[in-house]
């Protein structure tokens, strides 16, 4: 298991941009996918983006294609979400999770190896 921690969050203006970063502790991060959830106040956990453990396939949420950017640096232990063209309903809680099973990721919020505990991400019209 990895100890997930989040940071990158804040108030930015939509149409702005934020990076968020999730540095894992352990010496197996390069062994899991890894993914990016949010959640709104009041409404159910969602995901946004995933990458496999080698970087080399990535998935995101209709909602965040072609605005967010997954990516992953396993020297540093660390997975980014780059968020650029914020729009308001972007704003949530963002959480990063770590599953040695990519697909698993993609289908599900329940059982996954990892959670870090969130950062906040808003975006004021």
């Amino acid at each position: 298991q990895v100890r997930l921690v989040e940071s990158g969050g804040g108030l930015v203006q939509a149409g702005g941009s934020l990076r968020l970063s999730c540095a894992a502790s352990g010496r197996t991060f390069s062994s899991y996918a890894m993914g990016w959830f949010r959640q709104a106040p009041g409404k159910e956990r969602d995901f946004v983006a995933a990458i496999s453990w080698s970087g080399g396939t990535t998935h995101y949420a209709d909602s965040v294609k072609g605005r967010f950017t997954i990516s992953r640096d396993n020297a540093k232990n660390t997975v980014y979400l780059q968020m650029n063209s914020l729009k308001p309903e972007d704003t949530a809680l963002y959480y990063c999770a770590a599953d040695v099973n990519l697909n698993l990721l993609l289908v599900t919020t329940q059982g996954l190896n990892s959670w870090g505990q969130g950062t906040q991400v808003t975006v004021s019209t």
